[in-house]
């Protein structure tokens, strides 16, 4: 049994996606919470597990690239805090919090899509998701003003982290057949992504009208300083990852981020309000993942010139 990506699909689906998510927004809230919260993180599993089950742990190796990239990370989210503050300390807020919140737990399955190395990509998505949990605490201490602490972040972090690898290694050990019927229809990860990002945005969507009281220039103003962001961070990214032979996956490890949790850890942690800059990012970064689907199925994606 197959899942073929049609060209239309790939094109497409992530916009409608969207489109379905922000139209339903009440209905799949709802459901969301009747659920107990648990839709989100289930999908995520169940995604990370197919793509995990590709994976040798004997072959992940931590890479300059990892170094560099996380490197810029947490520098690039300090300098960016300190760059907005004199104009809005909320804007402030949302922007670093779009530099500083680790790679999205999806970013392996559309980087795998996009030809990127999912090894290298799973090794720096452990990594980062690991260091961050260990720094985030420090800066938000700083500049927010919640009782933010490692255990927090890291239980939140862990679990969607750290069980599917443990289940997708294990498979690989314990039951080959099943884990490598899982590896050969992996691509069934996109759809659980689909739908994930689906509930994601009729999540983010019921927030923003539940909050109207927010002053509208201060939200223009997260959203842009959001997309700004999300365009420089793809395409530094991938400028690194060039130089290391992978601009793919040095795009995606930086570019994509866990939206999930840098939402929440803004209104955990910083001013409430300054949750729509990673709310904007979700939708922004989702059309430049469209945007390279769509390269890559036209034909337009080729293997850069390392000189460029």
């Amino acid at each position: 049994m197959t899942f073929p990506h049609p060209h239309s699909l790939r094109t497409v689906s992530m916009p409608l996606g969207m489109v379905v998510g922000a139209m339903f927004c009440r209905p799949i809230a709802a459901l969301e919470t009747a659920s107990g919260g648990m839709i989100t993180p289930s999908l995520i599993f169940l995604m990370l597990f197919f793509t995990f089950c590709r994976v040798d742990v004997r072959s992940m190796r931590l890479q300059p690239l990892h170094l560099w990239l996380l490197t810029a990370q947490i520098v690039f989210s300090v300098a960016v805090y300190g760059i907005l503050l004199p104009f809005s300390p909320t804007v402030a807020q949302g922007g670093m919090i779009c530099v500083l919140t680790p790679i999205a737990m999806a970013a392996v399955v559309i980087g795998g899509m996009l030809g990127a190395d999912i090894v290298s990509m799973t090794t720096f998505s452990l990594l980062c998701n690991m260091t961050i949990a260990v720094v985030a605490p420090f800066i938000l201490s700083v500049v927010g003003s919640g009782d933010c602490s490692l255990a927090v972040i890291l239980a939140r972090v862990a679990p969607l982290l750290i069980l599917p690898f443990a289940a997708a290694q294990g498979c690989r050990a314990l039951i080959p057949k099943v884990s490598g019927w899982v590896a050969a229809h992996s691509q069934i990860s996109f759809y659980l992504w689909l739908v994930s990002l689906t509930v994601i945005i009729g999540r983010t969507t019921t927030f923003i009208l539940d909050h109207p009281e927010a002053d509208g220039a201060v939200e223009t103003a997260l959203a842009a300083t959001a997309l700004v962001i999300c365009l420089v961070q793809f395409r530094f990214g991938r400028w690194l990852g060039r130089r290391y032979g992978d601009a793919v996956a040095g795009g995606q490890s930086l570019g994509q981020k866990n939206t999930v949790l840098a939402v929440w850890m803004a209104q955990s942690f910083l001013d409430p309000i300054s949750s729509v800059a990673p709310t904007a990012y979700i939708v922004w970064q989702n059309f430049v993942n469209s945007y390279q689907l769509w390269r890559k199925e036209s034909g337009g994606d080729r293997p850069a010139d390392p000189n460029e």
